[in-house]
């Protein structure tokens, strides 16, 4: 049982360290909806969300003002959109980012696919409408999974992907291709995932649900100030500790937002996700670790410790700890990782060999607009592999930027940041992209 007088512990960090709960984000169950009149099933989709999720935003309001915790976003995650559209799904999207707006939520996720072994027709034709989509909605987000430890990697799937990222970027270019930030490629994707752009509510999630994601980069900067110089242990003890009562709020927040709407409690996301403001970053505890600069040698081994300490502390603290929990190295999302990457310190293949000891992937990285469709497929086979192989969630998240070159710039804005154009590898693979069908799931994935 939390107390809530627990919460005043935590008023220094809310206060002077950037501790903020990043989402509530309701998940709901949309399969009832299905219909094979696309525009009924539209209907259907805009008034179930409108029903349950009418007070979302109120209720994080009034949480946010009794308890004076900062509660930034408020969102929406829905079954994969694949599994309930028998025709044309673009209504559907539209629907959604209808619904969006009329409860009043920052995003709404899930128009999405699970493609991990296959596609269905549904598939086919959701993946075929996301470039369109998303340069016409605000609010929606999608994703797509293609690789999984049980089946491993969809190449199909992955080409596609490829090609439909540069189509979104192109689509979307007077935003600085901002439809690709809405855009996740997945391996492993997780059902109870509450942060965007990747979230969607799961077959095996409940009707609906009240997933919880809580974030504080600052707080874990600051508690590792007052060790500096000591060992690991003592660093990696103090991560702990921190992490601890970080989630102790967030399980308070969801407990009392599940309550209030009379709604299941899911799950508490502990993922240490940065913003652009300063004292917000995680590139920024890495150096607090004792690192000239994030991308410097150590980065890898110091960002290892910090997912490993954060998750321990974590799962102490709830029962109930979920999502995608660990750090996030978006790249225009973190002031730190930003200054790394806009010196060169940074590189795209520093990135790739960090996502295999952190949560989620390749985030919020800006890319030539020249880059080929099968290059991005590349970097996306590239780190499914480490998600299938390590049999953890990886994700790509790149945004070609239109008519930029490496060392420009990019602004998205609010939380997604500005980015400096990377450099990618220019050496070809278009043959290896061409070949499709499947690579074989490993070894380790027979456990039965």
């Amino acid at each position: 049982m939390i107390e809530t007088g627990e919460i005043l512990q935590t008023m220094r960090m809310i206060q002077e360290e950037n501790f903020d709960i990043r989402t509530i984000t309701l998940g709901i169950n949309l399969l009832d909806c299905s219909d094979p009149d696309p525009e009924r099933c539209a209907q259907r989709v805009y008034d179930k969300i409108c029903q349950l999720a009418g007070n979302l935003v109120h209720t994080g309001e009034e949480i946010e003002t009794e308890f004076g915790i900062p509660i930034v976003n408020k969102r929406i995650s829905v079954t994969p959109v694949s599994l309930i559209s028998q025709g044309d799904p673009r209504p559907i999207a539209r629907a959604l980012d209808r619904a969006a707006a009329e409860v009043g939520v920052n995003f709404l996720g899930g128009y999405s696919a699970l493609m991990h072994k296959g596609a269905t027709k549904a598939d086919e034709r959701l993946l075929a409408s996301i470039p369109e989509v998303l340069s016409e909605t605000k609010l929606l987000c999608s994703s797509v999974n293609v690789a999984s430890t049980r089946s491993g990697i969809n190449m199909n799937a992955v080409r596609e992907m490829g090609k439909i990222i540069r189509k979104t970027a192109e689509l979307t270019a007077d935003s600085d291709g901002l439809g690709c930030a809405k855009l996740v490629v997945f391996a492993n994707a997780v059902e109870d995932n509450p942060f965007m752009a990747g979230a969607f509510c799961g077959t095996g999630e409940p009707e609906c649900a009240i997933n919880v994601g809580v974030s504080g980069p600052g707080v874990v900067k600051v508690a590792l100030e007052s060790v500096r110089g000591q060992p690991f242990d003592v660093l990696a003890e103090t991560i702990k500790r921190t992490a601890f009562k970080i989630t102790r709020v967030g399980q308070l927040v969801a407990r009392e937002a599940s309550q209030r709407m009379g709604v299941p409690f899911g799950i508490v996301d502990l993922s240490l996700a940065p913003t652009p403001a300063r004292g917000d970053s995680v590139a920024h505890i890495l150096m607090e670790m004792g690192l000239e600069m994030a991308g410097a040698p150590g980065t890898t081994a110091a960002l290892a410790l910090l997912n490993d300490a954060v998750k321990k502390g974590g799962v102490m603290a709830s029962n109930h700890v979920g999502g995608l929990s660990g750090a996030f190295i978006p790249v225009s999302e973190d002031i730190g990782m930003i200054e790394a990457a806009s010196r060169g310190v940074l590189t795209l293949e520093k990135l790739e060999a960090m996502t295999c000891v952190c949560s989620v992937g390749l985030d919020m990285i800006a890319i030539p607009g020249d880059t080929s469709a099968a290059t991005i497929s590349g970097i996306i086979a590239d780190e499914a592999a480490i998600g299938v192989i390590n049999n953890k969630t990886t994700a790509v998240r790149v945004i070609p930027a239109v008519g930029k070159k490496a060392g420009d710039r990019v602004e998205f804005g609010g939380l997604l940041g500005f980015a400096p154009v990377m450099p990618v590898n220019p050496m070809k693979n278009d043959d290896f992209i061409a070949r499709g069908g499947r690579i074989p799931a490993p070894l380790h994935s027979l456990r039965n």
